[in-house]
């Protein structure tokens, strides 16, 4: 061939396509598909953002020390095991770069977070689905899945775009049964709207373990998704070779001072915790009563069942409310084609689309 061909997996990845926008659409808009913070970001972080914008021409903090140390303080971690990114989603890429090739495989759940399958194919490796239980991941299925060749298991807990989890104790027994040499990768992004007493984010496991690493993100309860800002927390010999890979200077000076007067400002995160918990229990129970079914979460989103009935499917769903300027994810990407998933928002915007999907359930 007379140009330049990628590599084996490459062209087999199907693009990432986030949730609509709204653009396009006239009048005003909820954008209800990306699970973004109903509250926004805390204003401490917000004037912190623009205070380090006024010095946009230094380099930032090529180990983002002071933002390790506050994560450290935060959690009760060593920051030395703490690696920062731009979003969580590089550094899930930074170790599948590091752990995968081919020949190797790696397993996810059927309802997995996208992403993914991106990064293990990207890298040559085989992507492995485990079937899940009541859209929940199962845990004997994972274990059923390994092999000799297996190097990573992926697991979104809680998990987009479902909101199941897997208790502690199911997470743990994982973790004990799988291979030494397999990397349990723990992708906590929503682990701070969960409130069930069995859950744990992680932190525990990478203390303990020699084969866990944790992920989380700025994006979802602190409300920084634009500032693209996340971290990754495992044993030391894992945080050595993320460090000897990673691009430098990988996080912006301003957005990594606006995530350490995020992380200090815990009035602002417990409103969060608060409003996601209380407007998540109300949409159930209001989406519930309208005959339709939801898959009960413990993310700051739920996932909205449709029947096949032609004009009462998820599609004929996602276009009455479109028209309405509420826009939600479709996850057919996720093998979920009879479902949307519906962030929590502001009051206004939980009870607008209550009341447009009132009036699409009792339509004609």
């Amino acid at each position: 061939m007379s140009r330049p061909v990628p590599k084996p997996g490459i062209l087999d990845i199907a693009p990432y396509v986030p949730g609509k926008s709204g653009a396009g659409l006239s009048g005003r808009v909820f954008k209800l598909s990306a699970n973004e913070a109903a509250l926004g970001p805390s204003p401490k972080a917000v004037e912190a953002f623009r205070n380090g914008a006024g010095h946009l021409e230094d380099y930032p903090d090529g180990s983002a020390g002071r933002l390790r140390e506050a994560i450290g303080r935060t959690y009760g971690i060593d920051p030395a095991q703490i690696v920062v990114g731009i979003g969580s989603g590089e550094l899930l890429h930074y170790l599948a770069n590091i752990y995968l090739g081919p020949g190797d495989e790696a397993i996810h759940t059927t309802h997995g977070f996208l992403l993914y399958p991106i990064a293990t194919l990207a890298n040559g490796a085989t992507n492995v689905i485990a079937a899940e239980k009541n859209l929940t991941a199962d845990v004997d299925a994972i274990l059923k899945a390994v092999t000799s060749r297996t190097r990573l298991v992926w697991l979104a807990n809680p998990n987009n775009p479902t909101g199941t989890y897997v208790s502690a104790s199911e997470v743990k027994r994982l973790q004990a049964n799988l291979p030494p040499n397999v990397l349990l990768v723990l992708d906590a992004a929503y682990a701070d709207f969960v409130t069930a007493d069995d859950y744990e984010a992680g932190l525990e496991l990478v203390k303990n373990t020699e084969n866990t690493v944790m992920a989380r993100t700025f994006s979802k309860i602190y409300g920084l998704a634009a500032a693209r800002l996340g971290f990754i927390y495992g044993p030391a010999h894992v945080i050595d070779v993320v460090n000897r890979t990673r691009a430098p200077f990988n996080a912006s000076g301003p957005s990594m001072q606006a995530a350490i007067a995020a992380l200090a400002d815990t009035a602002h995160y417990e409103a969060a915790r608060s409003h996601n918990t209380k407007w998540r229990q109300w949409l159930t129970d209001e989406v519930t009563k309208l005959g339709l079914k939801v898959t009960p979460s413990v993310a700051n989103f739920i996932l909205i069942n449709f029947p096949e009935q032609k004009g009462k499917t998820a599609e004929d769903a996602d276009a009455f409310l479109t028209k309405r300027g509420l826009i939600l994810r479709a996850v057919k990407a996720y093998k979920l084609p009879n479902a949307l998933r519906l962030t929590v928002g502001t009051e206004e915007a939980n009870r607008l689309v209550i009341d447009a999907l009132r009036d699409f359930v009792s339509s004609t």
